[in-house]
């Protein structure tokens, strides 16, 4: 999620519903958010090698908005660097684990255009190729405009993008905030769900504005989308729908929007040799607060009480990595 873009919506801080326009926010890294690991995989700094693309005008880097997900790795015994290189230039030398999050094409979004990808047909095509021989990846694109960068690269692995907003009606309205537990069955069969030993079982995964992925033969799904979630465009479309939910006029709703039943937030693949996650999602996977000019606040990731974000986190690296098999 990137509070930045134009949103809507208000409602209690957890809720999310979708209503007016949302007033002025800050997004910020929470400072308080303890990265610790009580049992790490591996011994301090002694783990596979974890880049962190900053290469490509990302949103989500080490040293910002994904600084949380580095500091928990690097708890974990990870070694967490960024990667400054394109991707038909040379991987970081014994790179194991390669996170591309929310990339953009800045330059072409400044002159107008928000729909050009982060990267080159080189690019996608090499960073493919790495995979089969045996490397890993988690890609992660975001809501709109996020998936209109991403969507050339996840291509390359039979991968769609929906490239707008993914939401759930709601009593109050609708919601982009999407929760995926055991009771309600959205959540998949993989041992990322699993984990190594019962304490790290995933019951409850929340994301937070983002966008629905299409599921190519051989992925499993991990977070898979309702049968009544639904796809917007555009911020106007989504808002379009709030008031068509909150007016109770049936007859306008789903008129700006389309079905995302049988897609979903989360997939694991194997790809040749290698490993691939793709989430449709980034904020689940920081630790953020939302400050709004009204004087809300609200926690957002894996700071966020009585979710397994944290773990989830911790388990998708452990798979992509090996220690999960």
């Amino acid at each position: 999620m990137n509070a930045r873009v134009r949103r809507t919506g208000v409602g209690s801080a957890l809720a999310l519903a979708i209503a007016v326009p949302l007033l002025a926010q800050q997004q910020l890294v929470d400072s308080a958010f303890t990265a610790s690991v009580e049992k790490p995989a591996y011994a301090a700094r002694s783990g596979p090698l974890v880049a962190i693309d900053e290469a490509h005008d990302n949103f989500h880097t080490a040293g910002g908005q994904y600084k949380p997900l580095a500091d928990l790795l690097t708890a974990d015994g990870y070694r967490v660097v960024p990667s400054k290189g394109k991707f038909d230039e040379p991987f970081p030398a014994g790179l194991n684990v390669l996170v591309v999050a929310n990339a953009r094409n800045l330059a072409a979004m400044k002159a107008g255009d928000r729909t050009q990808p982060a990267f080159t047909d080189r690019e996608c095509d090499a960073l493919r190729d790495w995979v089969r021989a045996g490397g890993a990846l988690l890609l992660i694109a975001d809501h709109a405009p996020f998936g209109s960068a991403a969507a050339s690269l996840a291509s390359r692995f039979g991968v769609s993008m929906s490239q707008g907003w993914t939401f759930e009606r709601t009593p109050e309205g609708i919601t982009t905030l999407l929760d995926f537990t055991r009771d309600n069955g959205l959540l998949g069969d993989h041992v990322i769900l699993r984990g190594r030993t019962a304490p790290e079982a995933i019951t409850h995964i929340r994301s937070f504005t983002g966008q629905s992925l299409g599921v190519p033969a051989g992925a499993s799904i991990l977070m898979r989308l309702s049968r009544t979630a639904r796809d917007a465009a555009l911020p106007d479309d989504l808002d379009a729908e709030a008031a068509a939910a909150t007016s109770g006029d049936a007859s306008a709703r789903g008129t700006r929007s389309s079905p995302a039943a049988g897609r979903a937030q989360g997939i694991a693949l194997r790809v040749g040799r290698g490993r691939l996650v793709v989430l449709g999602e980034a904020a689940m996977l920081s630790a953020q607060l939302l400050r709004y000019s009204d004087g809300r606040e609200m926690k957002v990731g894996m700071n966020v009480p009585g979710t397994d974000d944290r773990q989830f986190a911790l388990n998708v690296l452990h798979w992509l990595s090996g220690a999960l098999s």
